[in-house]
């Protein structure tokens, strides 16, 4: 059958390329709903994380039936904080057997990147995009982690990716003991002088630009970083505080300077589809997860201050196990914090890039 690339436009063409996620894992009996309210504003452009970034959505289609997704992303924040030349694809979902759709997708879509200047494309990294699953194929992840199907790395690799970071996630099964060893890691930051404050009591007009700047420096030389804005900070804040993001996530504070943040969304599980007779495990009902400290406060236990701060306030609202994040397999630090708080390593991720020089 005839395969061709199509470029979405009008709002109903871009809702059918939203949902297509829902199709590419029908065949799960347990799983997250696309994403909506979140990607179709940037696809339009009236989303806060439009700015700055050019959108170019295409479809493969074999006949009238969408086989592929992917979003090209020239991403102006991005470049301008690395000064390198790269393109992202994002939003790349596919359906089994989709191997010649897939590369001609992908082809159109780093082509179209190639003509704007851009030298490499990643995938699986960038604009809510997040790194591939390779071996746990069946868990549900947190939400926003990726949920992809094991063929995905071959019609990736077949397309012309290689295999550029490796991520581990954590997650943390809660034992009386943890409890005792985070409420020392607060009391011990407390004895330091540093407040950790949760976001609920940060004053509104502080609130957004503190947590933003904060974020901002330190991730700065975080890989593959993407500098937020406050106005995306905002749309964040406002999408998640209904989970009780301003309960969890705190920031830091020394002698009334922020040096810390934490973005901690708590589980939703109750939002995901579930098969009848699939129960979710306790394993399966985790937070999201996001953590930075200055430089001028690491190496004092303000990561494990904050962390444990969320954790105990996760533990009183019923959680048996909770999430650390995902983490890149060399960043060493935050991987020794995830073991210092008692986490162990419950899946890998990995992160693709195609050179357009080589190819």
């Amino acid at each position: 059958m005839a395969i061709k690339i199509e470029i979405p436009e009008s709002r109903e063409a871009l809702t059918e390329f939203v949902r297509f996620y829902d199709q590419a894992y029908a065949y799960r009996d347990a799983r997250w709903q696309a994403p909506l309210e979140l990607q179709l504003p940037v696809l339009t452009g009236a989303s806060p994380f439009a700015r700055g970034r050019e959108i170019r959505p295409f479809l493969a289609l074999e006949g009238s039936t969408i086989v592929a997704r992917a979003a090209a992303v020239l991403d102006e924040h991005y470049q301008r904080h690395w000064g390198e030349h790269l393109g992202h694809i994002i939003m790349f979902e596919a359906l089994p057997d989709s191997r010649a759709a897939t590369k001609l997708l992908i082809n159109c879509a780093c082509e179209w990147l190639k003509e704007r200047g851009a030298e490499a494309a990643r995938a699986g990294f960038g604009l809510f995009d997040f790194p591939f699953v390779v071996d746990d194929y069946e868990s549900l992840p947190p939400d926003l982690a990726r949920q992809n199907p094991d063929y995905y790395h071959r019609l990736l690799k077949d397309a012309g990716f290689e295999s550029e970071k490796g991520w581990v996630d954590y997650k943390i099964e809660v034992r009386p003991e943890l409890l005792e060893r985070w409420e020392h890691a607060l009391q011990s930051a407390r004895r330091m002088e540093y407040e950790i404050v949760p976001l609920k009591d940060v004053p509104d007009t502080r609130r957004v630009r503190e947590f933003t700047d904060t974020w901002k420096d330190t991730f700065k030389s975080h890989w593959g970083f993407t500098p937020l804005t406050e106005d995306e900070i905002s749309l964040l804040f406002e999408g998640f505080k209904p989970a009780g993001l301003f309960d969890t996530s705190v920031l830091a504070y020394h002698d009334g300077r922020p040096v810390g943040m934490l973005f901690v969304v708590p589980e939703v599980s109750a939002t995901a589809i579930v098969n009848p007779g699939r129960v979710l495990k306790d394993s399966e009902k985790l937070n999201i997860l996001a953590i930075g400290v200055r430089e001028s406060a690491r190496g004092q236990g303000v990561n494990l201050a904050m962390a444990a701060y969320a954790y105990l306030e996760l533990v009183r609202r019923g959680a048996k196990y909770l999430s650390y994040t995902l983490v890149l397999d060399d960043n060493w630090p935050s991987r020794r914090t995830a073991e210092k708080l008692g986490a162990f390593v419950c899946a890998n991720y990995m992160v693709y890039r195609r050179n357009f020089r080589q190819m």
